[in-house]
């Protein structure tokens, strides 16, 4: 590159959608080493970006990561300027999945990673997130200060309220809503709320680590369940299980959706043992055949579900919010589990949320991820079922941001320790058992993979499996 800068800067190559990460990482590893001292002024943008032979937004979208990060500061007059790291703790970043010489994968080349439950985060409406944000912030530096309401801000239930009637068909009011910091504090309030001492409650198998954890950390007493090809075996749910924890738009991990049979079986078996059941609609937006099922809380009748849902897949996990939908008669135990656990939740970024979602942006942006993620999730089973379908088999999924594979042969543990010296990451099913698995798998995230990073993470996993 032009010398501007005294640092060797290897963008993607072009087409490629992992350029703005690239280069964000390359400057933020400079800096974390002290190759990019504090104090030091950067290339104006449209310069750096003409060096490099890059847009200028990728040289924006760099800057302005690193900005939000603290690692440079915006000087009026002065530019962009790399920030002083006093107090943070000067290190580098973890060493690569890649090995000197990785089986698969060419000498340096970047590691693959299938993460799971992460989404694009690249293609998050930056610009637009700042421009809410901006003017959210003035209206609190201008107003009176806002009531500190711990059930969440009123517009954002009120948006929120709007946004699940039309996106799921789930019928609530505002005041039926309560904000939260993501999908897990929501668990943690049911917890808190609804959960005693040795509490029964049925949870799948395999079923979601997170939540198990929140519900046993107040004390319940977990009752596996198993899975089949139509969800959560309804039939083989204890009696005692005073709550009923379910994943049914895309169980979580295997994939299947819960069949309108086994929904009204679910509900019946609430109705019948006083149970209480717990809807985590994690990634249930992003459908990819078929009609959606109404939810569970759309078909209750006895105020016996709470609904679960989460900004984390549809825009960015980062922002800690999510939601509950509660029946009214449990609302007020829930409210007060918010206010002893936290309080009013961050009124700035709950404000920019509400405008994002009752403009409109939010259900755009959706629709948008919608095509993009079916192009990847294409590419993805295009592989799984063609060169190594011989290795493993699909499990069937319609739905989120995962796909769940069985293994065919080999030990799951050494799989995937082989991909990971090849620079594959991927998620062994095993650990979201809370038994010994019945079956050897892998998980596929995708979500934050472009179509050729998945093609080439399924080439190293293959010349892997191939030599085993």
């Amino acid at each position: 590159m032009d010398p501007i800068l005294g640092l060797a800067l290897d963008p993607a190559p072009p087409g490629s959608r992992r350029r703005r990460d690239s280069l964000y990482r390359q400057l933020r590893t400079a800096i974390l080493d002290g190759r990019l001292r504090a104090g030091l002024r950067l290339p104006a943008t449209r310069a750096l970006a003409t060096s490099l032979g890059v847009s200028r937004n990728t040289v924006v979208a760099a800057y302005e990561r690193l900005l939000g990060e603290g690692y440079v500061s915006a000087r009026r007059g002065a530019g962009t300027v790399v920030a002083a790291l006093a107090g943070r703790a000067r290190r580098r970043p973890p060493p690569p999945l890649t090995t000197a010489s990785p089986p698969g994968a060419p000498p340096g080349a970047e590691p693959v990673r299938f993460r799971l439950g992460v989404p694009d985060t690249a293609s998050f409406p930056q610009a637009l997130w700042q421009r809410l944000g901006g003017r959210a912030a003035r209206r609190l530096i201008a107003g009176p200060a806002p009531h500190a309401d711990p059930q969440g801000l009123p517009a954002l239930r009120a948006a929120i309220a709007g946004h699940v009637s039309f996106a799921r068909a789930v019928a609530c009011d505002p005041d039926d809503v309560i904000v939260t910091a993501g999908a897990q504090q929501a668990f943690d309030l049911i917890g808190r709320a609804l959960v005693t001492p040795r509490l029964p409650v049925a949870v799948e198998e395999p079923g979601y680590p997170p939540l198990r954890a929140a519900l046993s950390a107040h004390g319940a007493r977990l009752l596996p369940v198993p899975v089949d090809a139509e969800g959560l075996v309804v039939a083989a749910l204890p009696r005692r299980a005073r709550l009923v924890c379910v994943t049914p738009s895309h169980q979580f991990p295997l994939g299947p959706v819960l069949s309108a049979p086994r929904r009204a079986a679910l509900l019946e078996h609430a109705r019948r043992h006083g149970a209480l059941v717990v809807e985590d609609d994690y990634d249930g937006e992003f459908r990819f055949a078929d009609r959606p099922l109404d939810a569970l809380q759309t078909l209750d009748r006895d105020g016996s579900v709470l609904y679960v849902g989460t900004f984390s897949k549809s825009l960015l996990p980062e922002l800690r919010l999510g939601y509950l939908v509660v029946p009214r008669r449990l609302r007020a135990a829930l409210v007060a589990a918010k206010a002893a656990a936290t309080g009013a939740g961050p009124w700035l970024a709950e404000a920019t949320l509400a405008a994002l979602i009752a403009e409109g942006h939010l259900a755009r942006h959706v629709r948008r991820m919608q095509r993009l993620y079916a192009r990847r999730r294409e590419r993805l089973l295009e592989g799984l079922t063609g060169p190594l379908a011989a290795h493993l088999e699909v499990l069937p999924s319609v739905a989120g941001l995962h796909v769940a594979a069985r293994l065919r042969h080999g030990r799951e543990a050494a799989v995937v320790a082989a991909a990971a010296r090849a620079g594959v990451a991927v998620a062994p099913l095993g650990v979201h058992y809370a038994a010994t698995p019945p079956v050897a798998g892998l998980l596929f995230g995708y979500g934050n993979l472009d179509e050729a990073g998945i093609a080439e993470g399924l080439q190293r996993l293959g010349t892997v499996l191939a030599g085993r």
